[in-house]
C-alpha cells in the first residue's frame, strides 16, 4: 500500500517541533492498511516521527484479539477479519473516520490508558466544537452523546501496542449507513445504541471531519 503525502498540523500544535506527520490516504481497503501499520511500526526506530493516517474503508467487520464470535449476531456477507487491536468487533464502512494512530510511548512517557483518554478527549472537543455534546466512559472506551434520551456510541477505539509503540486507533461515524451495526453486539455490548454526526444535523465529509480532527488529536496527543 502506498502512503499518501503528509498535511501540517503544526500550525494548530503547541510544540511544532514534536508535531505528528498526518496523512490522509483516503478510502482505503481495511487489510492493505492494517498490514501497512504492522511494517510502520515494525521499521520505526527512536527517531521515527510519529504519524496519524486518515482514512475510511469499505464495508468490514473486525473482531479484536479477545473478540468472540457470538456477538456477530447474523451473516449478512460483509467480510469479517480477525486483527490484533483490543477490544470485541466493530464495524467499518463508508462514512465514518478511522484515524490510525502510531505513536511512540515509550517517547511520550505515557502508559496506555492515559493514551485512551486523551484520543477520548481529543474527539470530545471536536464534537462540542460542531455543537455536539459528547462525553466518555471509563468502563467501556468510546465516545458517546445521548440521542432522544438513550445513550449511543459515535466513535468506538481500539489500539494495540507492539515494541512500545502503538498502531490501529478511532473510528468515528460521520455520515454512514448504520444498519450494519444491527447485525453485531457492536464492541461485544448487545443492545448498544451507534449513531453518527449526521444525526445531529451537522454535515461533514470524511475528508472535512479529518482535517478537523487531526489537529486535536496532535496536541491532546503532544
Amino acid at each position: 500500500m502506498s502512503i499518501a503525502p503528509a498535511f501540517d498540523v503544526r500550525a494548530d500544535h503547541d510544540e511544532a517541533s514534536v508535531a505528528p506527520i498526518v496523512r490522509a490516504l483516503g478510502r482505503t481497503a481495511y487489510e492493505p492498511t492494517w498490514r501497512a501499520m504492522q511494517a510502520f511500526t515494525d521499521a520505526r526506530t527512536p527517531a521515527s516521527a510519529d504519524e496519524i493516517w486518515l482514512t475510511e474503508h469499505p464495508p468490514v467487520y473486525t473482531l479484536g484479539l479477545a473478540g468472540r464470535r457470538a456477538h456477530l449476531l447474523r451473516d449478512n456477507g460483509i467480510a469479517i477479519v480477525h486483527v490484533d487491536r483490543g477490544g470485541q468487533v466493530t464495524y467499518h464502512g463508508p462514512g465514518q473516520l478511522v484515524a490510525y494512530l502510531l505513536y511512540d510511548l515509550k517517547r511520550t512517557r505515557r502508559g496506555i490508558r492515559d493514551m485512551v483518554r486523551r484520543i477520548e478527549a481529543a474527539v470530545v472537543a471536536w464534537l462540542a466544537g460542531v455543537g455536539v455534546d459528547a462525553y466518555c466512559n471509563v468502563s467501556a472506551p468510546g465516545v458517546y452523546v445521548m440521542r432522544d434520551g438513550i445513550e449511543a456510541k459515535i466513535a468506538a477505539l481500539g489500539l494495540k501496542v507492539r515494541n512500545g509503540c502503538t498502531y490501529h486507533g478511532v473510528a468515528v461515524n460521520i455520515d454512514m449507513d448504520l444498519s450494519p451495526f444491527r447485525d453485531i453486539d457492536p464492541c461485544g455490548y448487545p443492545g448498544l445504541r451507534v449513531t453518527q454526526l449526521a444525526d445531529f444535523g451537522v454535515r461533514r465529509s470524511v475528508d472535512h471531519a479529518g482535517r478537523e480532527l487531526a489537529p486535536l488529536l496532535a496536541r491532546h496527543l503532544a
